[in-house]
């Protein structure tokens, strides 16, 4: 039974969720980790280059150096290659530095946004193609970009994944994005984003826009592909509780987007200048950037991360990326998960 119309998101997972998956790695794995890291910090910007810091702070996290030999199928010289042209990337796309007002007009259809949690405790991205507000540019990137930092903010810990839902209710040809447009979002996540899609969910997908997906088919990857799920029974997938009441969830979610927006800056902790209100890394570039390192090995629950949401108000996290024409792009290559033949996937 769904619960009153709200206008708040939820930021943490059920209460007793068992985060997953959790990955455990050999010694002569931990060895490959390890000379990577080496690598990365090896080709770092100079410590005078004011993004430097930012780019340390991307290769500290834990799941950084993981997820790209994962994503490497553990060859260290194609994890070389993927994680330098993300380095590369990162400098001139700068993620973790885009200014809110940048891309706030972007979001205020609630094309996409970020609510809930999934079984194993991986945030949700809606995509709703059908609220495209703008025409194509660049910043509609940026703010897909921006939206998967902030889901990223929102991971508990242990967990380096995501899920996302593309509900195509209401789409047409002209809102949906171009196949030229998904493929560029595709290189993005499939090369930026490696090992981050958990899910990728399509529901209400019109007959009209099944040769949208035969079109984009050649540009996804094999697992990325295998990720995909088309109307599958979603109470299978997510709780009641954190599943929107459009969906057959429990959660009466009602978009009001300066609600939404007042949320999700203070639970992810995000400055006006695309800065973090609690650290202080160096100056702002205008632009963006994150990402994480290795280590693993221990297994989170959601009880005591539920700790940081109260009644009434949201708490800081992060940051994440979404697009708008890109919707699909993003449901497709959100996966993150690597291609072996360019430089990161």
């Amino acid at each position: 039974m769904a619960s009153k119309p709200t206008t708040k998101i939820l930021t943490t997972p059920a209460e007793g969720t068992k985060i997953g998956p959790i990955y455990e790695y050999n010694d002569e794995q931990k060895a490959k980790m390890k000379e990577l890291k080496e690598y990365a910090e090896s080709i770092m910007l100079p410590e005078s280059d004011s993004y430097h810091p930012w780019e340390r702070r991307w290769l500290d996290k834990p799941d950084t150096i993981p997820r790209y030999m994962r994503a490497a199928k553990w060859n260290l010289a194609d994890g070389k290659k993927r994680i330098k042209g993300t380095l590369e990337w990162r400098r001139q796309f700068k993620p973790e530095l885009i200014p809110p007002d940048e891309i706030k007009i972007e979001d205020e259809s609630g094309k996409i946004l970020i609510d809930g949690f999934d079984k194993d405790g991986r945030p949700i991205i809606y995509m709703r193609p059908g609220r495209q507000n703008t025409e194509t540019s660049p910043r509609q990137l940026r703010h897909l970009v921006w939206c998967l930092e902030r889901a990223k903010d929102l991971m508990p810990p242990g967990q380096e994944s995501l899920v996302i839902i593309v509900d195509y209710k209401s789409t047409t040809l002209r809102t949906n994005p171009s196949i030229s447009v998904a493929s560029k979002v595709l290189t993005i996540l499939q090369q930026h984003y490696v090992e981050t899609l958990g899910r990728a969910i399509v529901v209400r997908l019109p007959m009209l826009l099944n040769f949208f997906y035969k079109g984009i088919s050649p540009f996804l990857d094999p697992v990325t592909r295998d990720k995909m799920r088309f109307n599958p029974d979603l109470l299978e997938l997510v709780p009641a509780s954190q599943l929107e009441a459009e969906f057959g969830g429990e959660h009466n979610f009602v978009f009001n987007h300066e609600d939404y927006w007042k949320q999700i800056i203070e639970t992810c902790g995000i400055a006006p200048d695309g800065t973090r209100v609690d650290e202080k890394l160096g100056p702002s570039t205008a632009s963006n950037a994150e990402i994480e390192q290795p280590s693993h090995e221990k297994s989170a629950t959601a009880t005591e991360y539920a700790s940081r949401e109260s009644e009434d108000s949201v708490t800081p996290a992060h940051e994440r990326a979404a697009t708008t024409g890109q919707l699909s792009d993003a449901i497709s290559g959100l996966s993150l998960q690597p291609q072996p033949q360019t430089a990161s996937a």
